[in-house]
């Protein structure tokens, strides 16, 4: 499917590409040259107005020349290295903030045209406990961002007590995934401080989030054979977002396919607040402040 965005981005830099080609080498040397022959048939140099008017180019052509470099750099940048998103959900926090600003590596797992997202070029595979932006499976012009808790192969288990086991292919057993320094967080469900603990996914240690007093939603999980075992099929990946009681992830709507990856989150460029008062006047995009401390923050 593709991007609506990226395709308007990619035309309109081929259209300012084309102008801006035929300006530099035949437009532009066409009005030099007419006014070498002017000059040539009265003998005389042209005045400076003359030349600048017969120099002058059309408006389109003018525009086209100058915003064809910002064009394209812009989509050389977005499609191939990195792009900003915005966080607009608590779904992984605590690691992110719903009003961070985050820089995506679109190099992480390969080159994709900007329009079709067809891989072009291998440069990465992505690894358990990557933060990774996909285009949500059911929905593709919609992005998700969650963590890769399972690789293709993987048999995934979730359990009363909320602890994550992984049994790799080959492996005779679920291995839990190690936790520790469980502790109330500074954050709050209903009124009730969420449990925070440091999870180790692989190589990735990072923090996560659960609800003292929320059953999981077992029930609304996607249909399977075992309620709460999932069987990761091959070029497709198990995410699940790091507030375990509040992420819409591969729980219950499926697994993410290789294709549908956007690219590895790797940066907080910039954090805003959006706290307010009830009674407050301000619409609720405008930021109340700004996190400084969160800026320029890995992930």
């Amino acid at each position: 499917m593709a991007n609506t965005f990226s395709l308007i981005l990619v035309l309109v830099t081929i259209v300012t590409g084309i102008v801006w080609a035929f300006e530099k080498l035949v437009w532009a040397k066409k009005r030099q040259q007419a006014v070498a022959d002017i000059e040539t048939k009265t003998n005389e140099p042209l005045p400076k107005e003359v030349v600048a008017k017969v120099n002058r180019q059309p408006w389109w052509v003018e525009n086209s020349v100058s915003i064809f470099p910002v064009i394209a750099f812009v989509l050389i940048l977005r499609s191939f290295i990195y792009e900003p998103f915005q966080i607009p959900s608590g779904s992984m926090m605590p690691t992110l903030l719903v009003g961070d600003f985050i820089l995506v590596e679109k190099f992480a797992y390969g080159l994709k045209d900007p329009v079709f997202q067809s891989k072009i070029v291998e440069t990465g595979e992505p690894k358990r406990g990557d933060i990774i932006v996909f285009r949500y499976p059911p929905q593709p012009n919609i992005d998700y961002i969650k963590r890769l808790v399972g690789m293709p192969g993987d048999t995934i288990r979730y359990t009363e007590d909320k602890q994550v086991c992984v049994q790799s292919p080959g492996s005779q057993e679920c291995k839990p995934v190690p936790r520790s320094d469980v502790k109330k967080s500074d954050f709050f469900q209903d009124g009730v401080p969420l449990i925070q603990a440091k999870e180790q996914l692989g190589d990735v240690a990072h923090s996560i989030l659960i609800s003292p007093v929320r059953r999981d939603n077992v029930a609304a999980y996607q249909p399977r054979p075992y309620q709460a075992e999932w069987v990761v099929p091959q070029g497709e990946y198990f995410m699940m977002g790091d507030n375990r009681d509040n992420s819409a992830d591969s729980r219950y709507w499926g697994f993410v396919p290789e294709a549908n990856l956007v690219g590895k989150a790797v940066a907080i460029w910039i954090s805003f607040e959006f706290d307010r008062d009830a009674d407050s006047v301000l619409p609720s995009w405008i930021p109340s402040g700004v996190r400084f401390n969160r800026i320029g923050g890995l992930i």
